[in-house]
């Protein structure tokens, strides 16, 4: 699967190198879920731009950032960039629900998000970003 580097990164590695290093890293579900969530934000949108911000953040760009995969113990975070203003049928978002521009999605071990829902809110959020 084709991946674009966006921005140098302190250790000069394309942000899709550090990415997939970050996924082996983890070594456990955690990984195996950013993986996934990767691989389906890239069916979504082939041309996808993958970035490496804020000292270690995978970022998903598309006229603008989509979202954010952020790693913690108990959850894989996909934070979206403009999720308060993003249709949202299927009740992806449980996090960050009260904020005015950002929501999240909370991925916990054994969960994944339907991955059709999924696709759309990508497709959605580049919609918004080219849109603006």
């Amino acid at each position: 699967m084709p991946r674009k580097a966006a921005e140098a990164t302190e250790d000069a590695r394309p942000a899709s190198e550090l990415i997939d290093a970050r996924i082996a890293e983890l070594g456990d579900w955690r990984g195996q879920t950013l993986a996934r969530v990767r691989a389906l934000i890239h069916q979504a949108l082939p041309d996808v731009e993958e970035t490496w911000k804020w000292r270690g953040t995978p970022v998903w760009e598309h006229n603008g950032i989509l979202c954010t995969g952020e790693t913690y113990k108990q959850a894989v975070k996909l934070t979206f960039a403009h999720g308060a203003a993003l249709p949202d049928p299927k009740g992806l978002f449980n996090a960050s629900l009260e904020g005015n521009t950002r929501r999240a999605i909370d991925i916990h071990e054994g969960k994944m998000p339907n991955a059709t829902a999924l696709k759309a809110l990508i497709r959605a959020a580049a919609k918004h970003n080219a849109a603006k």
